[in-house]
């Protein structure tokens, strides 16, 4: 049961972080938007008749820091990837063959994930002073975004990375001193386990 919670919140990470690196929305305008690998624009006062076009690779990226944020961002997304088909198949396996302790079989590819993540985040907007932000955005420079609005996508992008680096520190399993005895508690097994202290 808690395998199933753990591969559901590691398939809804990589499915955010998903959605965030393909939105338009980081940083928005009245009549355009971009975001790590999209962009849109449209007309006054219609956004419904938009044109949308993508960065084909990172080359066609505008800035090296862009460049830099987007490697960082689709490597923590395969890093999240990855980690949702581990906890999924450990999910899935029988009890004897894996047996279920903490977060997972590998918290520290989430935290890997989370950490590149944060990376791609702060590095993104120093891609704001390169001359495609700035043609969108009037004054933008690095850190500041102008004219341009924060987006729905950016933000969605630091609550996934937020989510991602909170998610191994719960699920790691406690310890405490009892008498002498070391008492594990991990609550994937709902168990007990007393180990002897060793002389040291």
């Amino acid at each position: 049961m808690v395998g199933s919670v753990w591969a559901a919140l590691g398939l809804s990470l990589a499915g955010l972080s998903a959605l965030s690196l393909v939105s338009p929305a980081w940083f928005l305008t009245p009549t355009f938007s971009f975001g790590v690998l999209t962009y849109c624009s449209w007309p006054q006062d219609n956004s419904r008749n938009q044109s949308c076009a993508t960065f084909r690779s990172l080359g066609a990226l505008p800035d090296f820091a862009w460049k830099v944020s987007a490697a960082m961002l689709l490597g923590g997304w395969l890093l999240l990837a990855f980690n949702a088909i581990l906890l999924l198949s450990w999910a899935l396996s029988p009890k004897r063959l894996c047996p279920r302790r903490g977060s997972g079989p590998a918290p520290g590819l989430q935290a890997a994930a989370a950490a590149a993540t944060v990376v791609g985040l702060l590095v993104f907007p120093v891609g704001l002073a390169s001359p495609f932000a700035r043609a969108a955005c009037g004054d933008a420079s690095v850190y500041h975004s102008g004219q341009c609005r924060l987006g729905w996508g950016y933000v969605t992008a630091i609550l996934n990375a937020v989510l991602a680096s909170l998610l191994p520190i719960i699920g790691r399993p406690r310890t405490t001193e009892v008498q002498g005895k070391t008492v594990f508690f991990s609550s994937d097994t709902e168990q007990i386990i007393l180990v002897p202290e060793t002389s040291k």
